[in-house]
């Protein structure tokens, strides 16, 4: 992405042409207090709303910035904006859709200044977009490239006595390979490459477009990766070396004013806090139980928007205490009948940020979306592989962003056996069984080779259904996507090029 640098006359110009009124000397010389919108940016930006709950609009999403982004854009009172960025932890795929949203703001004539305090490169990637980047003379930018650590457990299941009994369908379906291997396989390594390589080429050519830089002086500053503010500086990679008290002197500056406003969480929701008098008990306890105030249906067509977030299951979506979330099939199935059922939806948006998961559940949900009629669209955020792709590939159309992890049509299962880890403790296990294959599910002993076979066979199943549907649903030749599929992970742009 590039942007050409405007002039500060030029971008008041544009957008008191936006506002539809001239410029006059007041506005540019100082005699008018200009606002400038102050967004923080911090956490993992959830990809739905805020949750439910009394706790629940404290959540920001990622959806929420950038509303706000559009927001001031179009907002006539504010004339910049400053992103504080607090080191969100955002993958490539949300990157970009903030990257893409602070092109709209400038697009619309107004600055954005990004202030970081430690600048990783996730949030740098972020601050590129922006016309300028402010951090403190304690900070420190640290951009050292792109690096994938695997941990192989083999060793330590062996001196344990543990065996890892797992299968896969697909040479780089890898996913249980730290528990199988004491290395990486050559076809694990290889997919990694891949990604990696593409990973830093992306990095590399947004930094230098947005940086105005060389592609090979950027690289040479990456292999340096550790910055403090003033070198940083001096390389190009940030503009101003300034504590957060200084911004106001600094967009002054910028916006040659004499006054300027700083509109603190500009945006925000107001959260309803006034919990007196009876009335106020009744919401209190309305929120405790997570039930949400009812809101006013509108009649107007509207696109509906199914977030289809964490871990696939069958069942139904929750979140765990440590905040993990699990995407149940029949939550999803649910939500996209209702969604279908509404005459007032013209179209479906599935909102996918998924590892992957129980084959059973994506099918189900991939199924329910082959009955709608109406458009179904897939928009990918960081993660939509393995069980993620399987339930987008039956959309209509897919979106990704350049660094969306995606693909990876394989199939992976087995078990764990603990059986040499008993015998080592002393724990003993007597079995009755009947059944030649009852112990397939056993977590004491491992396979059979008539389990080993028939659990192969499943999974063999599970794969030609997913490279079946996969191919009908891209309308390509199965023979070419099973070149695409064998468990093979792709970026957003490698996948859009396949």
């Amino acid at each position: 992405m590039t942007h050409v640098k405007r002039s500060l006359f030029c971008g008041l110009l544009m957008a008191a042409m936006l506002a539809g009124r001239s410029v006059g000397a007041d506005d540019v010389a100082g005699g008018k207090k200009l606002k400038v919108a102050s967004i923080p940016i911090s956490g993992s930006l959830s990809e739905a709303p805020g949750g439910s709950g009394l706790f629940g609009e404290l959540t920001i999403g990622l959806s929420e910035v950038i509303a706000r982004l559009d927001r001031a854009a179009q907002d006539k009172e504010i004339a910049a904006v400053v992103l504080e960025l607090r080191e969100p932890q955002v993958g490539r795929g949300k990157l970009e859709e903030l990257r893409t949203a602070i092109g709209r703001v400038r697009q619309a004539g107004k600055p954005v200044l990004a202030e970081m305090n430690a600048g990783t490169t996730a949030d740098y990637l972020v601050a590129c977009a922006c016309d300028a980047i402010v951090m403190p003379e304690s900070g420190e930018l640290m951009i050292p490239g792109v690096r994938a650590e695997v941990t192989f457990y083999k060793g330590l299941f062996d001196k344990l006595g543990v065996k890892a009994e797992m299968m896969q369908v697909g040479d780089f379906k890898g996913a249980a390979e730290p528990m199988t291997r004491t290395e990486m396989s050559p076809e694990f390594r290889r997919q990694y490459e891949t990604l990696l390589d593409d990973f830093f080429e992306q990095m590399i050519a947004a930094i230098a477009a947005d940086r105005k830089l060389d592609a090979a002086r950027v690289r040479e500053l990456i292999d340096i990766g550790l910055f403090s503010p003033e070198k940083a500086k001096a390389a190009g990679l940030v503009d101003h070396v300034a504590y957060h008290d200084e911004l106001v002197s600094l967009l002054q500056t910028r916006l040659a004013a004499d006054k300027v406003e700083v509109v603190e969480n500009y945006g925000k929701k107001k959260i309803d806090n006034d919990f007196s008098g009876m009335l106020g008990m009744i919401k209190l306890f309305e929120l405790l139980m997570g039930n949400e105030p009812k809101q006013r249906v509108s009649s107007s067509k509207k696109i509906a928007v199914v977030y289809a977030v964490g871990t696939i299951m069958t069942g139904e979506s929750s979140i765990d205490f440590l905040g993990e979330q699990s995407l149940g099939s029949d939550t999803i199935v649910k939500a996209l009948r209702k969604a279908s059922a509404d005459k007032t939806v013209a179209a479906i948006v599935l909102r996918v940020d998924s590892p992957g998961g129980s084959a059973l559940a994506s099918d189900l949900i991939w199924r329910e979306i082959q009955q709608i009629e109406k458009p179904v669209i897939a928009s990918m955020g960081d993660v939509a592989a393995s069980g993620g792709y399987y339930i987008s590939m039956g959309c209509d159309r897919i979106f990704a962003e350049p660094g969306t992890l995606t693909g990876s049509i394989g199939v992976v299962g087995g078990k764990v056996a603990l059986k040499g880890l008993f015998d080592k403790v002393g724990v003993n296990t007597e079995v009755i069984s009947r059944g030649k294959n009852s112990g397939i599910l056993s977590t004491d002993t491992p396979f059979t080779d008539s389990e080993r076979d028939a659990w192969r066979g499943m999974m063999h199943e599970i794969y030609r259904q997913f490279t079946t549907k996969a191919a009908a649903g891209r309308k390509l030749d199965l023979a070419k996507l099973e070149t695409l599929a064998g468990g093979r992970v792709w970026t957003g742009r490698q996948a859009k090029a396949n």
